[in-house]
Protein backbone atom coordinates (compact mmCIF):
# COMPACT_ATOMS: atom_id res chain seq x y z
CA UNK A 1 0.00 0.00 0.00
CA UNK A 2 1.28 3.35 -0.54
CA UNK A 3 0.12 6.46 0.81
CA UNK A 4 0.63 10.18 -0.18
CA UNK A 5 -0.68 13.97 0.72
CA UNK A 6 -1.46 16.88 -0.73
CA UNK A 7 0.15 19.12 1.52
CA UNK A 8 -0.92 22.16 -0.36
CA UNK A 9 -4.18 20.57 0.23
CA UNK A 10 -3.99 19.50 3.86
CA UNK A 11 -5.54 21.73 6.26
CA UNK A 12 -4.16 20.05 9.35
CA UNK A 13 -7.44 19.33 10.91
CA UNK A 14 -5.78 15.99 12.09
CA UNK A 15 -8.78 13.24 11.65
CA UNK A 16 -6.09 10.99 9.88
CA UNK A 17 -3.72 11.49 12.77
CA UNK A 18 -6.49 10.22 15.16
CA UNK A 19 -7.87 7.62 13.29
CA UNK A 20 -4.27 5.89 12.40
CA UNK A 21 -1.88 7.45 14.23
CA UNK A 22 0.83 5.10 13.57
CA UNK A 23 0.70 6.05 9.68
CA UNK A 24 -0.43 9.64 10.23
CA UNK A 25 1.16 12.50 12.77
CA UNK A 26 0.86 16.13 13.54
CA UNK A 27 4.42 17.65 13.60
CA UNK A 28 3.54 20.52 15.91
CA UNK A 29 -0.01 22.47 15.27
CA UNK A 30 -0.25 22.47 11.27
CA UNK A 31 2.48 20.15 9.99
CA UNK A 32 1.54 16.57 9.00
CA UNK A 33 3.83 13.49 8.56
CA UNK A 34 2.86 10.59 7.55
CA UNK A 35 4.10 7.13 6.49
CA UNK A 36 3.85 6.90 2.30
CA UNK A 37 4.53 3.12 2.82
CA UNK A 38 2.44 1.82 6.11
CA UNK A 39 2.19 -1.86 7.07
CA UNK A 40 -0.80 -3.88 5.14
CA UNK A 41 -1.97 -4.78 8.82
CA UNK A 42 -2.83 -1.12 9.41
CA UNK A 43 -4.68 -0.76 5.98
CA UNK A 44 -8.52 -0.24 7.33
CA UNK A 45 -6.72 2.62 10.01
CA UNK A 46 -5.22 4.32 6.75
CA UNK A 47 -8.24 3.52 4.54
CA UNK A 48 -10.76 4.98 7.25
CA UNK A 49 -8.57 7.82 7.59
CA UNK A 50 -8.17 8.70 4.31
CA UNK A 51 -12.24 8.80 3.97
CA UNK A 52 -12.27 10.92 7.12
CA UNK A 53 -9.99 13.77 5.89
CA UNK A 54 -12.49 16.72 5.50
CA UNK A 55 -10.82 18.11 2.22
CA UNK A 56 -9.71 14.60 0.67
CA UNK A 57 -6.16 15.22 1.21
CA UNK A 58 -4.90 11.63 1.35
CA UNK A 59 -4.99 9.39 -1.23
CA UNK A 60 -4.19 5.46 -1.27
CA UNK A 61 -2.94 2.95 -3.70
CA UNK A 62 -3.21 -0.50 -3.31
CA UNK A 63 -0.82 -2.23 -5.01
CA UNK A 64 -0.96 -5.74 -4.76
CA UNK A 65 -4.14 -5.69 -6.14
CA UNK A 66 -2.82 -3.82 -9.38
CA UNK A 67 0.19 -6.44 -9.21
CA UNK A 68 -2.30 -9.36 -9.19
CA UNK A 69 -4.48 -8.03 -11.83
CA UNK A 70 -1.40 -7.70 -13.94
CA UNK A 71 -0.24 -11.62 -12.83
CA UNK A 72 -3.38 -12.82 -13.56
CA UNK A 73 -3.77 -11.16 -17.16
CA UNK A 74 -0.30 -12.52 -18.71
CA UNK A 75 -0.61 -14.86 -20.88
Amino acid sequence: MRVVVDLSRCEGYAQCAFLAPEAFRMHGEEALMYDPSPDDARRDQVLRAAAACPVQAILVDQLEGREASAEASKP
